[in-house]
């Protein structure tokens, strides 16, 4: 018998693995959030050690880089709050631009409940700090409560929140992305103390220049780079902070799906080079793909590693680290601007969020994503007074000349974000311990059939319903195909069929462009001829395939092409998919039977033509008439 030898894997190779799936895009808050949790204890440590000294010492290193007599003299502290946070704020930034583009904030009436909740979570937290603080050098702080950590928020969900959250994680990640939105409006407006005209003229006209590049159908990072670096000295000479310049640069970056004609030139170019690779080509498939993909995804995903595991964990080594005395502690118990903080972060975004969102649910039934209850809001909104590192930037332009009251805060923002993720975990095991939060999934329809919504064949108030969640390449979806036209044929006008989305990428590579083709084709009023088309071809769903059964059917391809881009078909398969997901749907299909009005359930068994005629028949008999 053969030896197996194994070798025990470092243990960074795991946090190396994580890093590099942040690169490539897959969700990674939960380690990030471990970064800076690991550089705030650091910070604490060595600010609270024997050599607590060199801690001031070190970030007061003055360093200046000049140019001929003009320059740029910080401290190390100031260097990583003004310099490196610009980058922080550029992803911020950049996050918003896709999100009001193509991501959750497009659709307004799905972004308006988050809206309103992060609305009351901005207000309510600044008047509770404001009643305590109401006036002196305390009261300009009150921009500290305002804000949420979104990675720490996340990363807490992940590891304290309930099982099927994803409907709670998207809600909090709109909410927090508001959220970021009204914390930067209010470092702009509140706490820019001087203006100075000239340098802020050469900032609004680098602002022009890039707007000007993004018209040219500039794609290269190169000429952003070097108008970005003038414009950020520019806002920081003018006494505007300068990070909003990064926020301001991003939104003006372009955003949008990747588009056709650049997609096959990429793919020309790549096929060139495996077939002479040389490094002209090499080159040439590389600025193919690059100019394929805009600049926003591409800076985002560039970006958004180093500002998660390097410049947020080093601006909390710069700026979380309070030297914890027996004086700073009294002087904290008793001080109003601590407690304003604590009372501000936890108490007024607990409250703020949970009462919005339960007052627009009310005045707007429905209102809420399907799963998403209020218990589980209510977790969601006491985690999001972990207010750590945009609070404690505000602390530093809020208290910059006042040391005392400017540690009284950080131990504020230190100690509510303690409190935050205590009290967020205990409403969570409450609400599962009175059941609030069932332990299985509902075998009921999560989301109800809407007209308005989802695609129905058959007519709208037929007393029967059929709700499948099906995969365009799956084989079974296609062989199912048959079983309901059967059972059409069987009730006639009787049953409504509603067919939704659930692609198996793991499985069905296909699948998920399929699924996104068919939305953009019911733009047109066509999904059921693509729907047919492409079952009766679900071995060959390659785009081009898609594209060209499209065309056979008389669909305007180009019309599909720009729907495409908009990020409406995505977003609405994604739905689809996040229901299922949530419901726990064991694969596809999965058939929902309803009659006379029910919700419809899971039907779990056979999916026979034979058998979901005697379902729906017991079920109709069973289910009493409709009123």
């Amino acid at each position: 018998m053969a030896e197996v030898t194994t070798t025990r894997p470092s243990p960074w190779r795991g946090v190396l693995d994580r890093i590099e799936a942040a690169r490539r895009g897959d969700s990674s808050e939960s380690l990030a959030a471990v970064f800076v949790l690991a550089a705030t204890v650091i910070a604490l440590v060595w600010a609270n050690s024997p050599w607590g000294w060199t801690y001031d010492a070190f970030w007061d290193i003055q360093v200046a880089i000049t140019v001929g007599d003009a320059g740029i003299d910080l401290d190390l502290q100031h260097w990583v709050n003004d310099g490196l946070m610009a980058l922080f704020f550029f992803v911020i930034g950049l996050e918003v631009k896709r999100e009001f583009a193509m991501g959750e904030l497009r659709d307004r009436s799905k972004a308006a409940v988050p809206l309103a909740a992060s609305v009351a979570g901005l207000v309510l937290p600044a008047l509770l700090y404001l009643l305590l603080n109401p006036s002196g050098p305390a009261a300009s702080a009150w921009g500290v409560v305002i804000s949420t950590d979104t990675a720490f928020l996340l990363g807490a969900l992940a590891v304290v929140g309930p099982g099927r959250a994803e409907r709670l994680r998207i809600f909090l990640l709109t909410l927090a992305v508001a959220d970021d939105v009204g914390a930067l409006a209010v470092i702009a407006v509140v706490y820019t103390d001087e203006l100075s005209l000239v340098p802020l003229a050469v900032g609004v006209l680098g602002l022009l220049a890039i707007w000007q590049l993004r018209r040219l159908r500039v794609w290269r990072g190169g000429g952003y780079l070097i108008v970005s670096l003038i414009t950020w000295v520019a806002f920081y000479e003018s006494g505007v902070h300068a990070t909003l310049a990064g926020v301001l640069i991003a939104l003006l970056l372009p955003v949008y799906p990747p588009k056709r004609a650049l997609v096959e030139r990429a793919a020309a170019l790549t096929r060139a080079f495996r077939q002479s690779p040389n490094p002209e080509y090499a080159r040439s498939a590389r600025l193919g793909l690059e100019r394929a993909v805009s600049v926003n995804e591409r800076l985002m995903r560039l970006y958004q590693p180093y500002t998660a595991f390097i410049i947020v964990p080093v601006f909390a080594l710069a700026n979380a680290g309070v030297p914890l005395t027996a004086e700073t502690l009294r002087a904290s118990m008793t001080s109003p601007l601590t407690w304003g903080v604590v009372l501000g972060l936890v108490l007024g975004k607990f409250v703020g969020i949970t009462g919005a969102t339960a007052l627009f649910a009310r005045l707007r039934p429905g209102s809420l994503a399907p799963g998403l209850r209020i218990p589980q809001v209510a977790g969601g909104a006491a985690l999001s007074g972990i207010g750590f590192t945009i609070s404690l930037f505000i602390v530093d332009l809020a208290l910059d000349d006042e040391p005392l009251l400017a540690d009284e805060a950080r131990v504020g923002v230190l100690a509510a974000s303690v409190i935050a993720l205590v009290l967020g975990s205990g409403v969570f095991r409450v609400g599962a311990r009175l059941g609030l939060e069932p332990e299985e999934p509902s075998m009921e329809l999560l989301r109800p059939v809407d007209p308005h919504r989802d695609h129905i064949r058959g007519p709208v108030g037929a007393p029967l319903t059929i709700v499948e969640y099906g995969d365009f390449e799956c084989p079974f979806c296609s062989k199912a195909t048959g079983s309901i036209r059967q059972v059409r044929a069987h009730f006639g006008d009787d049953v409504r069929y509603v067919f939704r989305h659930m692609p198996l990428d793991d499985y069905h590579p296909d699948a998920r462009s399929a699924a996104e083709v068919s939305e953009a084709a019911a733009k047109q009023g066509r999904f059921w001829d693509v729907h047919d088309a492409f079952f009766a071809h679900n071995d060959a769903l390659e785009r081009d395939d898609l594209l060209r059964y499209c065309a056979e059917l008389g669909l305007d391809v180009d019309r599909i092409e720009e729907d495409l881009r908009d990020g409406d078909a995505q977003n609405r398969v994604t739905d689809d998919e996040i229901d299922a997901r949530t419901s726990e749907l064991p694969g596809t299909p999965t058939f929902y039977l309803g009659a006379n009005g029910s919700a419809p359930v899971r039907h779990v068994g056979p999916y026979d033509a034979d058998t979901l005629i005697a379902e729906l028949t017991r079920q109709r008999e069973a289910a009493p008439d409709p009123v």
